[in-house]
């Protein structure tokens, strides 16, 4: 037959599991400290990195990118703030913002022309013709800004189409037919009636209502002068064709 455990068993046991956590806890206060002091000494390396490398990181994409990289490894957002360290040093909080402003202008100078949406490559070009050479922007430099930009709650976001990422400056909600239809468009910068239908197995009222909603956005033009006789949707957003807007 089994005994129980008399009090003074108990209470051992408890004394010992009080004792186990105490070890725990301190262990585990132990890992977090030395966390703590090795994010600090990451934090210094990267200010004393950014004060050396302060001019490469203003002038060169690439570096620019790899170094927001290093930041988040440690937990540091150089754009969080126009005030504070980063902002005196390297003045990227304010190279941003003033970007986020340009590519409102531009998104609001095209709009009439695409809809709305218009392929991130393309606003990176309009972007660079606006700056000197001293002032380059990289695709990266223009997703950090417009992620800023999601504070005015007006629709600015990346949106992936295929392989190309479009910027949409408007609230208009693309479902997923707009997309296959936009994606199909890329090849030649147009669709019809036909391909859509042949290409993506749809009946002819699936691919005209999609096609009619795009037009109704503003994200399509129809072009009837083919000797064939089919209409064809131009999409300026994905199409190598067409004629942005440079300046305002």
């Amino acid at each position: 037959m089994r005994r129980r455990p008399g009090i003074g068993g108990l209470q051992t046991a408890a004394a010992a599991r009080d004792q186990y956590r105490l070890v725990g806890e301190n262990v585990a206060k132990i890992r977090t400290d030395m966390m703590k002091e090795q994010l600090a000494t990451f934090r210094s390396q990267l200010e004393e990195f950014a004060r050396k490398h302060k001019n490469d990181i203003r002038k060169n994409p690439a570096f620019r990118s790899q170094f927001h990289e290093m930041c988040a490894k440690v937990g540091v957002d150089p754009l969080a703030s126009n005030k504070g360290f980063w902002a005196e040093l390297l003045g990227i909080g304010d190279f941003y913002y003033e970007l986020g402003v340009q590519i409102v202008e531009i998104c609001l100078a095209t709009r009439p022309h695409n809809g709305g949406l218009i392929n991130l490559q393309e606003l990176c070009i309009l972007l660079c013709q606006r700056k000197s050479d001293r002032e380059a922007v990289s695709e990266d430099d223009c997703l950090r800004a417009i992620s800023k930009l999601k504070v005015l709650g007006s629709g600015f976001e990346v949106i992936s189409v295929g392989k190309k990422k479009l910027v949409r400056s408007v609230p208009t909600e693309l479902n997923k037919d707009h997309n296959e239809i936009l994606e199909l468009a890329q090849a030649q910068g147009y669709v019809t009636v036909e391909e859509v239908e042949r290409r993506l197995s749809w009946t002819s009222g699936r691919a005209i209502d999609a096609l009619d909603t795009l037009l109704d956005e503003g994200l399509a033009m129809i072009d009837d002068g083919h000797r064939d006789g089919k209409r064809r949707y131009w999409f300026p957003c994905v199409s190598s064709n067409s004629n942005p807007v440079a300046d305002t």
